[in-house]
């Protein structure tokens, strides 16, 4: 009797010696601030990690973050969410209307109410109704501009004077680690290499901490225990991969994915009244969102769906933004040149894994930052707004390349028919 060997399978291998999620995210952290205390040291920039421009990223990074969270509870349960514009947009109203009748928690309150609405309105055009889920996102992003718009006419100017803006609003009050703070404060005036770089990053995330930020940042492993570690969220993401499937074993698929949405439009109306309630921040204005929510499902796309990944995209953005902020132009120049130190890194790890094409293309990217940087002095001002818009261009690029987007995103599902 012959017997066959059996051939190792190389993917079940690769697979099980994988880093896990954590352990990955962990490392790419070490190498960004590798490279920004690198790109600090020989561009002669110390704004690149001080810890001004490391607490404006955290403020500035909280929206994209909810936004971002919006978009993934939705989005896992098979709806397209591209209206957190929107839902981030009645969510700035609604916080600066209740913060000034009631204070800043009512504020908050009703800030993730109206987004919530926003969102179970998209629930009902697309669940209920079976809209195309980008034709109703459009909708609510137009909708939410032209609520906000009137309901601040009907409501500030008068107090005001001014329909594009609310009166004064209270805003949440920031605590510090005191001790910790000025024990890395001492470390980052030393400007010593690599030490004081993450003294500085440190010391901005412990410095004036809102409770805003500490709830916002709690959410991230919350929403990946209730998702990943629940009977709850196994049903949801179950209505994202086959919905058919769910529902042939008991599951509620109209349930589900309302509440997926009523609470991506809660997280992006909490989004919002970030923006209104944060210290440093403006009252309510018209069109503050700016983008924001769209720029939250690049962070979603760059985190390909998982909690751990858009914290990061989420920071990469914020981090961009309160450079820019920060530094001004010469700032983001140099971190173009930081950019070509991480391309660098990514080309090497390409050619290691034999992905001449990806290789390619990071050496031509590589090289067309570093002749900005070469030939610039500082970049235009009219240009610097737009600098997170870049990065989410250039994100997005990427992050094509390896997503694992739920199958059944994005597409109608009645009850009863086969898919």
């Amino acid at each position: 009797m012959s017997t066959v060997m059996e051939r190792p399978d190389p993917t079940a291998t690769t697979a099980r010696r994988r880093l896990p999620g954590w352990a990955r995210g962990a490392l790419w952290a070490v190498v960004a601030i590798g490279v920004l205390s690198t790109a600090s040291y020989l561009t002669d920039m110390p704004i690149l990690t001080s810890s001004d421009t490391s607490q404006t990223a955290l403020r500035l990074g909280l929206p994209i973050l909810l936004a971002a969270l919006g978009g993934l509870w939705a989005e896992r349960a098979g709806v397209m969410n591209i209206g957190l514009e929107g839902m981030m947009i009645l969510g700035t109203w609604g916080s600066a209307w209740g913060a000034y009748y009631g204070g800043v928690w009512v504020g908050l309150a009703a800030g993730i109410l109206f987004g919530l609405l926003g969102g179970l309105l998209h629930a009902v055009a697309v669940v209920t109704f079976n809209v195309n889920h980008i034709v109703s996102g459009v909708a609510i992003n137009l909708l939410g501009l032209g609520v906000a718009k009137y309901l601040a006419t009907l409501v500030f100017e008068p107090i005001s004077g001014n329909p594009r803006e609310s009166p004064s609003v209270e805003k949440f009050d920031t605590y510090s680690a005191t001790f910790l703070s000025d024990w890395l404060g001492a470390l980052e005036d030393e400007q010593r290499v690599v030490l004081s770089d993450v003294a500085g990053l440190l010391r901005g995330l412990v410095t004036h901490v809102s409770p805003l930020a500490m709830i916002a940042l709690l959410l991230v492993p919350a929403s990946y225990f209730i998702l990943w570690r629940t009977r709850f969220g196994l049903r949801l993401r179950s209505c994202g991969e086959s919905p058919v499937a769910a529902e042939s074993l008991g599951v509620n698929v109209y349930l589900h994915k309302y509440i997926a949405v009523a609470a991506s439009g809660g997280f992006a109306g909490m989004g919002g009244a970030s923006l209104v309630l944060l210290q440093g921040g403006a009252d309510y204005l018209e069109n503050q969102v700016n983008g924001r929510g769209y720029i939250g499902l690049a962070a979603m796309i760059f985190g390909n769906y998982r909690p751990s990944g858009l914290l990061g995209g989420a920071a990469l953005f914020g981090y961009a933004d309160g450079l820019q902020l920060s530094g001004g132009g010469a700032a983001v120049l140099a971190l173009c040149y930081g950019a070509v130190l991480l391309l660098a890194i990514i080309v090497v790890l390409q050619l290691i894994r034999r992905h001449w094409w990806a290789a390619a293309g990071g050496v031509a990217g590589a090289v067309v930052l570093y002749w900005i940087y070469w030939t610039s002095d500082e970049l235009p001002s009219d240009l610097i707004p737009y600098t997170p818009h870049f990065v989410t261009i250039i994100v997005l690029a990427v992050a094509a390349q390896r997503l694992r987007v739920p199958k059944a995103i994005g597409k109608q599902y009645r009850r009863g028919e086969d898919s």
